[in-house]
């Protein structure tokens, strides 16, 4: 198994083209996601008080859970609309050859 791994690995000509819609359903998921979690949210502190406690914390991780969709909706709007200002992590999150190339350059610059 392990040796099946390592030839894997080796193969060189290997390529993965991106499909056109790759991106947009991965948007499309995402906002779906904020939208049901806002929903959830908004439900569960309306029915907080007829309902006890834990439909508070219920209602407090829905809201947890809407930071954590925004962030991935906003990196990958940063990334489909080509915009470093929007969110000013996503190229260098995703994209680590480019970021590392200009850090060397960085490095080299300050060092000469």
């Amino acid at each position: 198994m392990f040796l099946a791994s390592i030839l894997t690995l080796l193969q060189t000509e290997t390529r993965f083209n991106q499909p056109t819609y790759f991106l947009p359903v991965v948007l499309l998921m995402l906002a779906a996601g904020l939208v049901l979690w806002l929903v959830a949210a908004v439900l569960g502190f309306a029915r907080a008080r007829a309902f006890g406690p834990s439909t508070r914390w219920f209602a407090i991780a829905a809201v947890c859970m809407i930071i954590y969709h925004l962030q991935f909706l906003l990196i990958a709007l940063e990334l489909q609309l080509h915009v470093h200002a929007v969110v000013g992590i996503g190229g260098d999150h995703c994209n680590l050859e480019h970021s590392s190339r200009r850090r060397a350059n960085e490095i080299h610059s300050s060092s000469i």
